[in-house]
């Protein structure tokens, strides 16, 4: 098979493995067909108006001031007096648009709208916004327009400033719910005179919805604690007040308004969200008003051990929890709406004035909406499964649903409400339980394909990279052999049963892929089965106790890796270990100083893991002194500018770190081959931009802390730093040493743009490792006695190779690839936790774009993560050429792809250039990524993930 033909094969088939994630963990919840559901009794409001205070923190709201006065006195009344309060629970992801999405439609999204960025609909839902007579929206342009959309009919009136307000670097950005309250009062006065507008706003089931982003926008650009974001949350106050008092004199005080004040997400104190530390998932709830109950005083400790009580000074006030999702059917309730159909909240009792008896009847269409999800769930999968393989969900069945609603109906006639209650909750609770046991139904079915596939294409590889790179003994007719005829057929009768099989299931297109894949690539791996039988019959030759001890090593490397998953200070464990290979290898004998290189630097990058990942407080003895200082103070912007001059020092350290490791090299490299003019013209302007890209977040950070905004030049510089970035390197020379240090200069560039602490020391110090690694490599080829050896300043990969200088693969080669693996896991979690955006300071792209654009954000982001991966992959590809290692087994993943446009450099590639879309190496490289994912299967069965975080889980399983 040609190479770009298996490249192209190998791209496919991981391509649908990494889509098979998404089939597999990520589908949406959601079902439709469902009977909207309604308590038959009189409502006690009229109209609803729902307050979402974006970004707001629980204990931002709650917390009293140190002279025991509240931020927010209108609110601090209402929870000690009118209505009653609460933590509401949210979920991973903490983001704007799931938190909406469970508030007013009552369910819990699905990750696959972050491909859409949270603001279409990858799905139509049911909202309580849907089912209202009129809805009125104020607030931001990317959370309105989601629910006007889904809405039927023209119900949902949104009004919305332009999306180029929500500026991270905007001089007050209060001024955004400034604007909703304003829009709200010339609404009502307008009203006033528009008998038409009036008659409607007058009639019953209407709601008002203020979406305010100030302090979200706030809590970016300042951080939570910064006095921008308190005075935010203190003109909230003052803008509720003044509405509410707008509104009951416009309706006449006649009791039959409602208001709900919550949040959709916290925020961390590093000014991010995303993940479940609990500043992000508990957000205040403060409801009152018509059918509400008013403040209820306790005498006795409340159920609730976390200390926020206390802390709160509300231990003397009943506090009510919910999860996020159990507002929507609260709120239909007050209102007398269908509960939106795919709710799954549960109706908070706590919160109704009301009678037993409406009580009763809420909970019960409440169990009534749940169940009839269930139900649709239920038929759905039963007719896509034949009834010989359906096993239905036996805490649930048919009977059982019907004597559930049959008691609870006998127990609210017989006036038993607190039984017809209880019955009802249970009956929630083990919807709730069948509507997860049938929505992951075939996840186990779906998750042995994509295994089967992955295994097999895994064992085509090695076998193919086997029978043309390793030194096996052949068997003399092997060649000779023609493909199995009988083979071919039973895999055609095979995917024959299995299209047939998925044909009568009515399965969707893409089962069929992931389970008709595996068999034309178990199919080639059997025909390569000859290549087994020769590693079988060369295993007496091999050095057994070695081989073993290899496997024993690898085994225990590979666990290591799995628990750094889970604990990133178990990266740092490795690296200690692999500090001291020169060491247990003897090399250190033959080069002390290359040795000591490769300790220092293994040593250095081992501090990263136990580092906070990007964006929290520094770990510095130094800085938590001063900060206490300042925090003494009371003054928050000042802790800012601590932390922010202590980051300029970071990356300031980061560039002279990287002008002083390009200078060494390049004298290094100088000594032994003299630099052409070009190339020294090249690294020299290069240098000159590292210099240049270590002032400009310096100066962009400073005018935005003093609201002056985003410069232009800054923002010029940044920009065409990135885009000339991925090509200024190929115009270096080919010589492999100077290709690769102009790689390392263009990347650190831009790294240093992206970087607001310690992580910008990061590539400075992992590509001195990654150096170090390359020659200390070379001394290990020639301690195995291997005279070959290059200078890396004399390698030229443009240049037709030498086939007989290409060597075979070696035991050794086992070492190579887990310290590949090994780094690339480092360059992924060294500096923060992939699995979570929240690991990583939005004030890394300031110097880029401050205007909210998420798609932008995440992919500037994205590439701040790839960065150290493109370095490690670089390193590993002039590894396989300084030892002259063949790389004609490709493998298939997007990063040999991004590797193939960094190292195949110039235009002049011929058929037998030296050059490489390979970054995995050896056949056992292919082996790792199995025993990794098999080792890892077995952990996560016994240990919980981390908050339940669905990106932690899609990066596992990937």
């Amino acid at each position: 098979m040609r190479m770009i033909t298996f490249f192209l094969i190998g791209l496919t088939v991981h391509v649908v493995f990494f889509l098979s994630i998404f089939d597999i963990y990520f589908t949406s919840p959601l079902v439709h067909g469902m009977t909207p559901q309604s308590t038959p009794l009189a409502p006690p409001a009229s109209r609803l108006v729902l307050i979402v205070a974006d970004g707001l923190r629980a204990d931002s709201l709650f917390t009293l001031l140190p002279n025991s006065s509240s931020r927010t006195p209108f609110l601090r009344t209402v929870i000690e007096e009118a209505g009653t309060w609460g933590v509401s629970h949210t979920r991973v992801p903490t983001e704007s648009r799931p938190g909406h999405v469970a508030l007013i439609a009552g369910f819990y999204e699905d990750v696959s709208a972050v491909a859409k960025g949270w603001k279409e609909n990858p799905v139509e839902f049911d909202s309580v916004f849907n089912e209202s007579r009129s809805t009125w929206c104020w607030g931001s342009p990317d959370i309105l327009p989601m629910f006007a959309k889904g809405a039927t009919g023209d119900h949902v009136h949104t009004h919305t400033y332009p999306a180029e307000e929500e500026d991270f670097a905007s001089t007050d950005a209060s001024r955004l719910d400034t604007w909703v309250f304003t829009q709200v009062k010339s609404f009502f006065q307008a009203a006033k005179t528009n008998s038409t507008l009036k008659a409607t706003l007058l009639e019953d089931k209407n709601i008002f919805f203020l979406h305010l982003l100030g302090i979200d926008t706030n809590g970016h650009a300042h951080r939570p604690m910064s006095q921008e974001y308190l005075d935010n949350i203190a003109l909230v106050d003052t803008g509720v007040a003044e509405v509410v008092s707008l509104m009951e004199d416009f309706f006449g005080h006649d009791g039959r308004t409602a208001y709900v004040f919550t949040s959709d997400h916290g925020m961390t104190n590093w000014g991010s969200h995303g993940a479940g530390h609990p500043s992000e998932t508990l957000t205040p709830l403060v409801v009152w008003g018509a059918g509400v109950n008013k403040a209820q005083r306790v005498t006795e400790a409340q159920p609730y051990e976390d200390g926020y009580l206390k802390d709160w000074n509300l231990e003397h006030i009943r506090r009510a929890d919910v999860n996020q999702a159990d507002i929507a059917p609260l709120m239909a309730s007050l209102l007398g709406l269908p509960i939106p159909v795919n709710s799954v909240g549960v109706m908070p009792l706590l919160y109704l004035n009301n009678s037993d008896q409406f009580k009763a009847e809420s909970m019960y269409t409440n169990a009534i909406q749940v169940l009839e999800q269930f139900k649709m769930k239920m038929i759905q999968k039963k007719e896509t499964t034949l009834p010989f393989l359906f096993t239905p969900f036996q805490l649930l069945t048919e009977s059982k649903q019907a004597e559930f609603t049959h008691r609870a109906r006998i127990l609210i006639q017989l006036e038993k409400y607190n039984d017809a209650i209880s019955l009802c909750q249970s009956l929630i609770s083990l919807s709730l339980e069948g509507l997860v046991y049938y929505h992951t139904y075939d996840r186990f079915f779906l998750g042995c394909s994509v295994v089967l596939g992955f295994i097999g294409w895994t064992s085509y590889v090695i076998l193919v990279i086997l029978r043309t790179h390793a030194s096996l003994i052949r068997h003399p007719n092997l060649a000779k052999q023609n493909p199995n005829q009988n083979l071919a057929r039973f895999c055609v009768a095979v995917a024959v049963v299995i299209t047939l099989f998925l044909l009568i299931q009515r399965s969707p297109i893409t089962y069929y892929i992931y389970c008709l894949l595996p068999v034309p690539v178990w199919y080639s791996a059997l025909k390569e089965s000859g290549a087994l039988s020769d590693l079988i019959r060369s295993a007496p030759s091999l050095p057994l106790w070695k081989c073993l001890g290899y496997f024993v090593l690898v085994a225990f490397g590979i666990e290591l890796l799995v628990v750094s998953f889970f604990h990133r200070s178990m990266l740092t464990v490795g690296l200690a270990f692999l500090s001291l290979w020169p060491l247990l290898s003897g090399l250190f004998g033959k080069a002390k100083l290359r040795s000591l290189s490769w300790f220092l630097g293994c040593l250095c990058l081992a501090a990263f893991p136990l580092m906070p990942v990007v964006g929290r407080e520094p770990n510095l003895h130094l800085v938590y002194e001063k900060c206490i200082i300042i925090l003494s103070r009371s003054c928050g912007w000042k802790l800012l500018e601590m932390v922010a001059r202590m980051y300029f020092f970071c990356s300031a350290c980061a560039g002279l770190l990287t002008l002083f490791t390009s200078a060494c090299y390049l004298w290094s490299s100088w000594r032994r081959t003299p630099l052409h003019t070009s190339d020294r013209r090249q690294f020299f302007s290069q240098m000159i931009h590292v210099a240049v890209c270590l002032y400009v977040p310096s100066l962009t950070h400073s005018s935005l802390q003093q609201k002056q905004g985003l410069p232009l030049l800054n923002q010029i510089i940044s920009w065409s730093t990135l885009a000339s970035s991925t090509f200024v390197p190929l115009l270096s020379s080919t010589r492999l040493f100077h290709r690769l240090l102009s790689i390392f200069l263009s990347l650190t560039s831009t790294y240093l743009l992206l970087s607001t602490g310690s992580e910008a020391l990061f590539p400075p110090v992992l590509s001195w490792l990654m150096f170090v690694w390359i020659n200390i490599e070379q001394e290990a080829l020639l301690a195995q006695g291997d005279s070959r050896r290059q200078e890396l300043s004399t390698i030229d990969f443009s240049a037709n190779i030498d086939i007989t200088k290409i060597r075979q693969l070696k035991l050794d080669d086992i070492r190579r690839s887990y310290f590949f693996v090994f780094f690339i896991i480092t360059a992924f979690f060294g500096t923060g936790n992939i699995a979570s955006i929240n690991s990583f300071d939005p004030a890394s792209i300031y110097c880029f774009l401050t205007v909210f654009n998420p798609f932008i954000m995440g992919g500037l982001m994205m590439w701040k993560v790839i960065i150290p991966f493109i370095i490690v992959m670089c390193t590993f590809e002039t590894i396989q050429v300084a030892t002259q290692l063949s790389s004609r087994s490709i493998s298939s993943s997007w990063c040999k792809t991004m590797e193939a446009g960094w190292i195949l450099a110039q235009g002049k590639s011929t058929r037998t250039q030296f050059v490489s879309i390979k970054l995995l190496i050896t056949y056992l490289h292919r082996l790792f990524p199995l025993l990794f994912v098999l080792l890892l299967f077995c952990d996560l069965q016994y240990t919980d993930l981390p908050n339940k975080n669905p990106y932690f889980l899609c990066v596992l399983q990937h």
